[in-house]
């Protein structure tokens, strides 16, 4: 049997690593004649620090470099965190596979605190998501929030010299990079949201590219996907703006049906539209719970939003 070579784009970041290696592993253990290399690029995500997120395009800006690789042939895949991957994609690409969700929450870091709840009036928390940025002046408006831009290792280093009083981060992502101990509480679903896809690793590819498809989808958890499926409805419903400061957690119920909660926010002043539904269908349920949203004035909270 002749070997079959898979070339994966990815970014450089060592979380973007460890994933991109996760899935290279997978790979290789599911088909013996495979091999399977990495194609670490730079992203404009990574390179712009000085500036937000929402400032410089939002979580798309992760993605384009990768694409580009595939869409020229310097790579047949790309290893995206699902939460970074628009809601919609360019139609020349596919998300071949979405693996099995990791832990979904985010996660209270802080070295001198125990929780949110336990800083002091006026601390000082670091984030780069509007998403968070609302969920925190909602429970805890006498906070200073302050711009957090970087890889795990950055941020973290810049809560331990002192810049901030505690940091927001995914729990997933900390735990694949062996940091599960920095982590002092969970903000956790349903009452704190995180944002869609979050905890999920996704497998782009080319559309329609039978030979690699058909490698990959070993790695598909249809659990998961359905799941996601409802969270980037949601977005997609409402926008699929990568700025949007919305949260989505969707879960399987025990008879089978899915649980939809969304959140959407105002990173000024705190302010939260919530609602949840259930069904059997991931779009229309996503639709359902944009237009609850919308009832309750998501409308006019976007035209204002940061």
């Amino acid at each position: 049997m002749s070997p079959f070579l898979l070339r994966i784009a990815t970014r450089k970041s060592p979380l973007a690593l460890w994933q991109a290696e996760h899935v290279a592993q997978r790979l290789r253990d599911a088909h013996r004649d495979l091999t399977v290399e990495l194609l670490p690029l730079s992203t404009r995500g990574d390179e712009v620090l000085d500036r937000s997120l929402a400032a410089i395009g939002g979580k798309g800006v992760f993605l384009k470099e990768l694409e580009i690789a595939i869409a020229e042939g310097r790579a047949d895949l790309a290893v995206h965190s699902l939460k970074d991957v628009p809601a919609q994609l360019d139609p020349q690409f596919e998300l071949a596979a979405i693996l099995k969700r990791a832990d979904g929450a985010d996660a209270f870091v802080s070295n001198d605190h125990a929780s949110l709840d336990a800083l002091p009036e006026g601390a000082r928390v670091g984030t780069s998501s509007l998403r968070r940025t609302a969920q925190l002046r909602a429970r805890r408006p006498d906070l200073e929030i302050a711009d957090l831009r970087g890889n795990v290792g950055t941020r973290i280093a810049k809560l331990d010299r002192g810049d901030y009083a505690a940091i927001i981060l995914a729990v997933a992502g900390l735990e694949r990079l062996g940091l599960g101990s920095r982590v002092r509480s969970r903000l956790a679903p349903p009452e704190w949201l995180p944002a869609p896809g979050q905890a999920a690793i996704a497998v782009e590819t080319r559309t329609g590219d039978a030979a690699v498809i058909a490698r990959v989808k070993v790695l598909d958890d249809a659990r998961t996907r359905r799941n996601v499926d409802a969270e980037r409805a949601l977005n997609a419903a409402m926008g699929g703006d990568c700025t949007m400061p919305l949260g989505a957690w969707c879960e399987t119920l025990a008879d089978g049906a899915l649980h939809l909660h969304g959140l959407l926010g105002d990173a000024r002043d705190g302010r939260l539209l919530r609602a949840d539904a259930r069904g059997d269908d991931p779009v229309a349920l996503g639709s359902e719970i944009a237009r609850q949203l919308r009832e309750l004035g998501a409308d006019s909270l976007l035209d204002s939003k940061v």
